[in-house]
């Protein structure tokens, strides 16, 4: 296009010229000035002009044309689907499209027009309503995005995608011999090697948590021990407030009491939130964990705090008292545990 243009500017240009110059040339008789000045007229047209037109025109003459944007290549590949809307690769090539940008309601109305066009017989247009189902609302997962999966496994048992998502979904619902099954069978489809070692980790897990479940089935219970162990795991303290901070506690705060592990981050080992009066005795146990699996034992070193909140929420803010102690579990009794600061 911009070749033609340069075509047409330069014709019009020497007809210009000639139309100035040979009035000049042709007269009779010709003299050399006039022959001179014809030409001189002519080469001022065609030079001046081109010089002009590049000082004032708006083109960028030596920008190097811009380089095509995903988004262009994919609202391209849009256009020529509405021409041509029974293109079943090219409705596919629109959803993945979509998918790396992010647009995941778009996909998903590729992918479905994928669907359609295949009569429900496409592996790939079923998985991709699935990703895009999952990525806009997780809980698909467990429901429409996980009957897409199972119906595009039956279509293509060797499915990568579907594979993953399959196992991931029955993860998710804890069949684990399930999941570690499919997981295997991605692995045996000889994956790249950033997702080989991926796979590997999720198998590995697996294998820890089914190897934990036998153990405890294995394991037989002692309910005179089991009793024996959970009455030793107690942490007791009797709560007080100093009277120098009277003034500081709010009537109706809550009290919270924490135990945790020493110079650990993260949630306590066990917590119970109390009407803030004093004195009042408290008992944690690991009943009163926060997170399964994770709590204190007897033999223990662990630190016992509590705080009236001001704010009502669990979490410290400014101003809160509090008071913390040192506890052995299984081996202190009940320890005094004094409200006597401010937090900073």
């Amino acid at each position: 296009m911009i070749a033609t243009f340069v075509i047409l500017a330069a014709a019009l240009t020497a007809a210009a010229a000639l139309a100035v110059a040979l009035p000049l040339i042709r007269r009779r008789p010709a003299s050399a000035p006039a022959r001179w000045t014809a030409l001189a007229a002519a080469a001022l047209l065609v030079i001046g002009s081109a010089v002009l037109y590049a000082a004032w025109s708006n083109w960028h003459w030596h920008a190097a044309p811009a380089a095509d944007s995903p988004q262009n290549m994919v609202a391209r590949l849009a256009r020529e689907l509405e021409r041509d809307p029974q293109n079943l690769d090219g409705w596919l090539m629109l959803g993945r499209s979509y998918v790396v940008l992010q647009e995941y309601p778009l996909a998903l109305r590729a992918y479905e027009r994928a669907d359609r066009l295949s009569g429900g017989k496409s592996a790939e247009a079923l998985t991709g309503e699935a990703e895009a189902l999952a990525f806009i609302d997780e809980s698909e997962l467990d429901g429409r995005a996980a009957r897409l999966i199972d119906q595009a496994l039956a279509l293509d048992p060797n499915s990568g995608k579907a594979l993953f998502f399959a196992a991931a979904i029955a993860e998710r619902r804890g069949d684990l011999p399930l999941a570690r099954q499919r997981f295997m069978k991605l692995l045996a489809l000889n994956p790249p090697e950033n997702v080989r070692s991926i796979l590997e980790q999720q198998i590995t897990a697996i294998d820890q948590k089914l190897a934990g479940a036998s153990a405890n089935a294995a394991t037989p219970q002692n309910p005179s021990a089991g009793t024996a162990a959970s009455a030793s795991a107690v942490v007791r303290v009797n709560v007080t407030l100093a009277p120098s901070l009277g003034a500081a506690a709010v009537g109706g705060a809550p009290l919270f009491v924490f135990v945790r592990t020493p110079g650990e981050a993260g949630p306590p080992l066990a917590v119970k939130r109390l009407d803030s009066h004093f004195p009042q005795s408290v008992a944690l146990s690991p009943a009163d964990s926060m997170v399964p699996g994770r709590a204190f034992a007897a033999g223990q070193s662990v630190q016992v705090v509590a705080r009236i909140a001001r704010s009502g929420s669990p979490v410290g803010a400014r101003g809160d008292p509090y008071g913390e102690v040192t506890y052995r579990v299984g081996s202190d009794g009940l320890v005094s545990l004094v409200i006597d600061h401010l937090t900073p």
